[in-house]
């Protein structure tokens, strides 16, 4: 077990590497003068000629490299070129809204999504087995933009049960703040608690039909003895890896909910700092959701140790 761990932890370094080092190209590979691309069409030579050594820009392409990664792991990640302030400030100031969506999200997701995939694998075939696949295709079809405008014409404007759009932070109470948060929350629960129930159906079903299955229920064990006890427990490493592969998607919907919810997190900063063309706080944004990406493929890595008694050995 220790092995394995120390062989997930290693693995990190180079992922992390490539990741820093795409970011950077990101800001080389487009055609053009980045500078100028950055200044706008408006900008002056002299405006142009700063922000270059701004940037520098005018290093050769390794030299940049190099200060960005030794940069990076100072835990710098340079100026907003739109407002001048440190990008890393500009991410911590929205960091509360975007966890705070994306871990009421994933909680209602996994709370509603387990049980249905569960019992629809345990009435396969059924009324409700077919509700759950017509359901589970919807949510993951229909665009997230178009879920969360729905909820807020039925439960914001014409049943003013809910504020339209806004945040409020959990220094206002805890209440409010998930008040606030309920329609973006519930708006992406839709797109992942599909995902997550079809594969918790369908691991089910495989489960269902194991030998040992078999086995309990000639040994004269009950419905709920054989589901609780004998099949629930090995649906485990399945669905938490979907969650952990899938936890892009979540991210990528909150770019899209944020900006439909007026809500003032990362997802928001990223499509305001895309219009300003502010790369920094772009390659800034990435990297934070890069490495979340490869510390969430992390944990469901290690909790392999926890679910597959092979890697315990």
């Amino acid at each position: 077990m220790s092995n394995f761990v120390v062989r997930r932890l290693l693995s990190v370094i180079p992922i992390a590497l490539i990741v820093l080092v795409t970011v950077f190209l990101l800001l080389h590979i487009g055609p053009g003068d980045a500078a100028a691309l950055i200044a706008g069409e408006n900008a002056t030579p002299d405006q142009i000629e700063s922000i270059r050594e701004r940037l520098f820009l005018d290093r050769p392409l390794y030299e940049q490299l190099f200060i960005y990664l030794s940069s990076v792991v100072r835990f710098d990640l340079g100026q907003s070129v739109y407002s001048g302030f440190p990008v890393v400030d500009l991410i911590l100031q929205r960091v509360e809204p975007t966890a705070m969506l994306a871990l009421s999200t994933l909680i209602l997701s996994v709370l509603i999504a387990v049980p249905m995939g569960v019992w629809g694998a345990w009435r396969a075939g059924s009324t409700v087995d077919t509700l759950l696949i017509v359901a589970s295709v919807v949510g993951f079809s229909v665009p997230v933009f178009v879920i969360g405008y729905v909820l807020v014409d039925v439960f914001a404007l014409r049943l003013g049960w809910l504020p339209v759009q806004g945040y409020k932070p959990l220094s206002t109470g805890l209440l409010n703040c998930l008040r606030s948060i309920t329609l973006p929350s519930i708006t992406l629960a839709f797109l992942f608690s599909a995902l997550v129930a079809r594969i918790t159906r369908a691991t089910m079903l495989e489960v269902l039909a194991e030998d040992y299955i078999r086995t309990a229920r000639a040994k004269g064990a009950g419905n709920s003895r054989i589901l609780l006890v004998h099949a629930l427990k090995n649906i485990g490493v399945p669905v938490v890896t979907v969650i952990g592969t899938s936890f892009a998607a979540l991210l990528g919907g909150v770019v899209i909910t944020e900006s439909v919810f007026n809500i003032p997190g990362m997802g928001r900063l990223t499509v305001d700092a895309i219009q300003t063309r502010d790369y920094p706080v772009v390659q800034g944004v990435l990297i934070v959701f890069s490495f979340v990406l490869i510390a969430v493929n992390l944990l469901v890595d290690l909790s392999y140790a926890l679910f597959d008694p092979r890697v315990r050995q």
